[in-house]
């Protein structure tokens, strides 16, 4: 695989620490860069040719000076390419959808792995997928039924009569929270044979990420 150009965005240093142990162990990423806040982030962005531009950037939310959420709303209206995985200690209610909105591609919880971390990297570029931890995607979901549909949804509603029986059983874990990961052992598959399957559920939804799937889902009532 290529090199893949990251970077991060900290401003607590045991967390920066934390994390560059864990992406050390992905020997095809590269960090270009760290940044204590967003603003500082913007600056580092500024600096940087196009050919050392990160093709992500972890961001954390709360910083002093610009917040993530406000970085992420500033830097994707000048580079559109670059994708941006929040990172939080919490599963905060209104920054999941005020990050959602800035144009993030992912959220995770700081706590997770390095092989999360990884899926997250691979699931952004390879899938054009977006990244949540378990906990975040339910949140979400919890939230879109409380808050945005505050009826409750009609089920029943048929999928799209192209949606295979197998798309279907993964798209309800999708729905669920669940990663390709889990989907993967769950049903007895490969993690790759998922993700192309998610690939599919998306270009047939004409959807390109969870979040979406989880507000169809349960727009249409799929899933009761």
């Amino acid at each position: 695989m290529e090199m893949i150009n990251i970077a991060l965005a900290e401003d607590n240093p045991v967390n920066r620490h934390t994390f560059l142990q864990k992406i050390q162990h992905i020997n095809y990423c590269k960090l270009v860069f760290t940044s204590v806040n967003g603003s500082d982030c913007l600056e580092e962005l500024k600096g940087l040719p196009d050919s050392k531009l990160p093709k992500i950037i972890f961001m954390d939310i709360e910083m002093p000076k610009m917040n993530g959420i406000h970085a992420i709303s500033l830097a994707k209206g000048i580079y559109p390419q670059i994708h941006f995985i929040v990172l939080t200690v919490f599963d905060d209610d209104e920054k999941i959808f005020e990050a959602i909105k800035a144009g993030a591609s992912g959220y995770l919880l700081k706590h997770e792995s390095a092989l999360v971390f990884e899926e997250a990297i691979k699931n952004v570029l390879e899938f054009g997928g977006a990244p949540m931890s378990p906990a975040i995607a339910r949140k979400a979901l919890h939230l879109l039924s409380k808050s945005t549909y505050p009826e409750k949804a009609v089920s029943g509603t048929s999928l799209p009569a192209d949606i295979t029986e197998r798309e279907k059983e993964i798209l309800q874990h999708l729905v669920g929270g669940r990663d390709a990961k889990w989907i993967a052992g769950s049903l007895d598959l490969s993690v790759l044979t998922v993700r192309k399957h998610i690939a599919n559920i998306y270009a047939k939804l004409h959807i390109n990420c969870k979040a979406q799937a989880i507000n169809l889902a349960h727009k249409e009532g799929w899933f009761g």
